[in-house]
């Protein structure tokens, strides 16, 4: 993760959790390449909200309550907490241990993407990330996180 330094937050491994969830879920080409032939290293739909909400609770509260911790400002909290929903709402639809192309199908997934593309793309850039770079793996993403 680029420019801004990540770990200027509070609580940056959440937001870098919160980030790299948001950035699978807001891009459908990355979806159909890795999620739906199940290629190692990068979850799936389920692995993905998981890393939404398991620390932030993001599925019982806003993420308004996180702003300065997690999140920079009220603008980002309002699109996680859209994004958190629309995804949540078809989880809770099909099920958790539905298969990927569930979830691609679902007649509501279009606009989950759209609204985590919309999260993903204001917190890329209020860190200095280019929100086009293709979502990194699963392994990228515990190194950058680990505690040294």
């Amino acid at each position: 993760m680029g420019g801004m330094p990540l770990n200027d937050m509070p609580w940056w491994r959440w937001r870098a959790n919160v980030r790299s969830a948001l950035h699978m879920l807001a891009d459908p080409v990355f979806q159909r390449e890795c999620w739906l032939p199940a290629l190692e290293g990068y979850g799936d739909v389920t692995d993905a909200v998981y890393r939404l909400v398991e620390d932030t609770w993001l599925d019982n509260w806003s993420a308004e309550k996180y702003v300065g911790t997690i999140f920079r400002d009220p603008t980002e909290a309002a699109l996680v907490d859209a994004a958190v929903l629309r995804v949540l709402r078809i989880m809770h639809q099909i099920g958790a241990d539905a298969p990927v192309s569930a979830y691609l199908e679902h007649e509501a997934w279009p606009e989950a993407v759209q609204a985590a593309r919309e999260a993903h793309v204001r917190l890329a850039v209020n860190d200095g990330d280019d929100p086009d770079a293709p979502p990194r793996s699963l392994d990228v993403l515990a190194i950058v996180t680990r505690v040294v």
